[in-house]
């Protein structure tokens, strides 16, 4: 996701897509720890897009 994207979206909005990515980074990992992928880089994007979902919300003041 492009952080201009991220921007437009409304608080639940992000809630929701952070608990999307998180489980996606979760399913991934399990995937690369048993073999079944080794599509490594994807965790890196996903993490990106989670730090910066993050770094939206601190700064409208949004507490976790």
């Amino acid at each position: 996701m492009k952080i201009a994207e991220l921007r437009d979206m409304d608080k639940e909005d992000l809630f929701s897509s952070l608990a999307r990515l998180r489980k996606e980074l979760f399913n991934l990992k399990i995937e690369i720890t048993q073999g079944r992928t080794k599509t490594s880089s994807k965790v890196k994007q996903i993490k990106r897009n989670i730090a910066q979902i993050m770094t939206l919300l601190r700064e409208r003041g949004i507490s976790l």
